[in-house]
C-alpha cells in the first residue's frame, strides 16, 4: 500500500515539473508570436505612410536655405 502511494506521488511530481517546464517554452513561443505581429504591423504602416512621409521630408528639405561650403 505504501509502495503504491510513493508510487503516484513520484508521479503527480515529475507531471507538475514537466508541466512547469513546458510552460516556459509556451511563453517563448507566445513572445515570438507577438514580436512577428508587431514587424508586421510596422511594416504595414511604412508600406502605407511610406510616400507621404517622403512627400514630408522632401518639402521640408526644399524649404531649407542651401548651405554653401566655404
Amino acid at each position: 500500500m505504501l509502495s503504491s502511494l510513493v508510487a503516484m506521488q513520484s508521479f503527480f511530481v515529475s507531471a507538475k515539473a514537466r508541466l512547469s517546464r513546458e510552460e516556459t517554452g509556451a511563453t517563448a513561443v507566445e513572445y515570438g508570436l507577438l514580436i512577428g505581429l508587431i514587424a508586421v504591423a510596422i511594416v504595414a504602416v511604412l508600406v502605407v505612410l511610406g510616400p507621404q512621409l517622403a512627400a514630408l521630408f522632401q518639402g521640408v528639405s526644399s524649404k531649407l536655405p542651401a548651405v554653401t561650403t566655404p
